[in-house]
């Protein structure tokens, strides 16, 4: 029975292993506005959404004016002007004040009774951005429309399996990584041989880490080709791995601290057996046969 027992905890706890890991990030990180704006946050200076930014404003700018033949021309000197407002202090403004206010709104839904979709007025976002370039002299900055515009960031039909899956991330991201050291603990402690144990556990914390590390790749894949054709992949990927990098490295963490601890408990048990087996005494020899007298 403890052999039984044993066993059965060590398993439940690395089961436990990739569920807790995921549930702790979606707590302690995607579920925190500031760290969440502190993750996004060096995104803006990076080249693939700084592109896209200035992809989708230069088309907003070129939706307000008509310059006939000169279009070409002047959408790239446009382009040119927001490109290099990217690298300014206030568009990192721009982009922190964005992120956060979409995160709240999410939040606030996600715990919350409310129905219907999730909206982020761009208005702020986009009166900051049309003051600096008016500022440079930016050309046509002044075209840019200031309106109350409702982007939807959450669809309503969304809304309502999201907030039951969010409540248990939020409980599951405390209790759930707790739990998993306390069944490795209590596995080990009923053991026999608690060494083997030890070895068991660790490879089967490892390879929980490992089937953690293959989802979030998948789950790359899978974000990136469901995105529509008018989104930037570049931009969404430098998003991805953004969010998930604390993951990444709690996972590769545990996945070597379990192989580690896999290899150190073996070869202790290896070097114990080898020194029992050389202290344990030689066996006599056997009496030599007596002959008989003739």
């Amino acid at each position: 029975m403890r052999k039984v027992l044993s066993a059965l905890l060590i398993v439940l706890a690395c089961v436990l292993v990739p569920l807790g890991g995921l549930s702790a990030w979606a707590k302690y990180e995607i579920g925190d506005t500031g760290r969440y704006v502190d993750t996004m946050a060096p995104l803006a200076a990076g080249p693939d959404v700084q592109s896209a930014i200035a992809d989708s404003v230069t088309d907003g700018v070129m939706n307000q004016i008509e310059v006939g033949p000169l279009e070409g021309e002047v959408r790239a000197y446009v382009r040119r002007a927001v490109r290099s407002f990217t690298g300014t202090e206030a568009f990192r403004a721009a982009w922190n004040t964005a992120n956060r206010a979409a995160h709240d709104a999410v939040l606030r839904a996600l715990r919350s009774g409310r129905e219907g979709a999730v909206t982020l007025d761009l208005a702020p976002v986009t009166e900051q951005l049309k003051s600096q370039l008016s500022y440079d002299r930016v050309p046509l900055a002044n075209r840019i429309p200031v309106e109350h515009t409702e982007v939807t960031v959450l669809e309503a039909q969304e809304l309502g399996t999201l907030r039951k899956g969010f409540h248990v991330l939020e409980i599951a991201g405390f209790w759930l990584p707790l739990a998993a050291v306390a069944l490795a603990v209590g596995g080990i402690l009923l053991a026999v041989r608690r060494r083997q144990a030890v070895t068991a556990t660790a490879l089967g914390m490892a390879l929980g880490a490992a089937l953690l590390a293959l989802a979030t790749v998948v789950g790359r894949a899978l974000t990136l080709s469901d995105l529509p054709t008018h989104v930037s992949r570049a931009a969404a990927g430098t998003v991805y791995d953004a969010l998930t990098s604390t993951l990444r490295t709690a996972t590769w963490f545990i996945l070597a601290l379990g192989l580690t601890v896999a290899a150190a408990t073996w070869f202790m048990d290896h070097h114990a057996r080898r020194r029992a087996a050389s202290a344990a005494p030689a066996p006599a020899p056997a009496p030599e046969p007596t002959r008989a007298r003739a």
